[in-house]
């Protein structure tokens, strides 16, 4: 299989930190400082994508403002109409690689035929499958266990904060 062939199942982030669109951008850049992530994808209840936060994003915004007038914003507002493309587990990071180019992103969701966020491709997954450091799970073997052909996994953290009473 050439590296061209890899699909996005097999070089995507399939652990990820995400957050609602009510989230507050003090709440996602921490969430991003502390998982020391790049990008974070903004998901419905139902765990469909609305956009991808960047660091860039929060940064760009922040005014002079202090956390208080930053907690009292949220995530929705600095998601813009920019396009957001995304692409299903079965495409080739050719194809990948394409669409990243096309739209001039350097993130892409991979969600299921229903819309369900499964994963995220970056552009470092993307060198780490070109300069073949992607292990594909069937190479390590998912640590002895066997896997149905299609299946995908994924973990998803939502983090709610407990915010003092007033």
């Amino acid at each position: 299989m050439s590296v061209e062939d890899l699909t996005a199942e097999q070089i995507m982030t399939r652990v990820l930190v995400t957050v609602t669109a009510e989230e507050s951008p003090l709440m996602a850049w921490e969430l991003m400082r502390r998982a020391d992530v790049h990008h974070l994808p903004v998901v419905d209840d139902a765990c469909h994508v609305l956009g991808i936060l960047t660091r860039e994003d929060v940064a760009a915004t922040w005014c002079g403002g202090g956390p208080d007038e930053h907690s009292r914003r949220q995530v929705r507002s600095l998601l813009g109409r920019r396009r957001l493309p995304k692409v299903g587990p079965g495409q080739t990071l050719s194809r990948i690689t394409c669409v990243m180019l096309d739209v001039g992103c350097d993130a892409v969701p991979v969600v299921s035929t229903a819309g369900r966020l499964l994963g995220l491709i970056t552009v470092s997954d993307v060198l780490k499958a070109v300069s073949g450091r992607a292990v594909r799970d069937e190479e390590r073997g998912e640590r002895g266990r066997t896997r149905e052909r299609g299946e995908v996994r994924t973990g998803l953290f939502h983090l709610n904060p407990v915010l003092p009473p007033d």
